[in-house]
């Protein structure tokens, strides 16, 4: 189960959790396109998503990427409306969908799942603050630094330990820079003692390091 349930009482778990119904997504495949509905709170299990949007003038703009463990969309589904950013799967991805009946009835009777929604959005208000921000940061080091950081938010991923497992290209993905570029910033952050690199993975050492990292010398520290 969710690591949310842990909010709820016995019953509001057993009644989550027969409102939870999954779905297997491939590397590269829309999971849905911005202005698209999808009637569900969002969950992934296994895999990693990017939820991204492409501006009038064509440039990609990446919002967050979403880790085993995170789930996301809970605006869309209060606001019951079309999505505003398009949901793509970066790597073989699997789902858990909580259906709107389901959350409607969590959102209209627990206390502890509406606590739970509240610190939520707000570090999800607080990182897509920050997204603005960093979306003028041209540093691709420090944009990646950020990103990686993101996926280690101790609300949004209270269990993600300190290891990822997450490829150089993938990384490039979510920061908007390409895997040649990715790579050498990666390889400085670990020369910084920010990361350590693994095959298929990324030990981090520091988050706060790296949320902070502007570029500058020592991991701007």
């Amino acid at each position: 189960m969710a690591f949310w349930a842990g909010a709820l009482t016995e019953a509001e778990a057993q009644r989550a959790l027969k409102g939870i119904a999954e779905r297997r997504y491939p590397a590269g495949s829309y999971i849905c396109h911005r202005g698209d509905r999808l009637d569900a709170w969002t969950g992934v299990v296994s895999g990693l998503v990017k939820l991204g949007a492409i501006a009038e003038s064509g440039k990609a703009m990446t919002f967050a990427g979403i880790a085993p463990g995170g789930w996301f969309g809970e605006g869309t589904v209060i606001k019951n409306e079309e999505r505003k950013y398009d949901v793509v799967a970066l790597r073989d991805t699997r789902l858990a969908l909580l259906g709107r009946a389901t959350f409607d009835w969590l959102f209209e009777t627990s206390v502890g799942f509406n606590r739970f929604l509240v610190r939520q959005l707000n570090e999800r208000m607080g990182q897509f603050i920050a997204t603005i921000e960093h979306d003028r940061i041209h540093d691709p080091e420090a944009r990646i630094a950020r990103n990686l950081a993101w996926l280690f938010n101790p609300v949004l991923y209270p269990r993600a330990g300190n290891h990822i497992e997450i490829t150089q290209e993938e990384m490039g993905l979510l920061a908007g820079v390409s895997r040649q570029v990715a790579n050498k910033c990666l390889a400085r952050l670990e020369a910084e003692g920010l990361i350590v690199l693994e095959r298929g993975g990324i030990v981090v050492r520091d988050v706060a390091g790296l949320a902070r990292y502007d570029g500058s010398a020592v991991g701007g520290r």
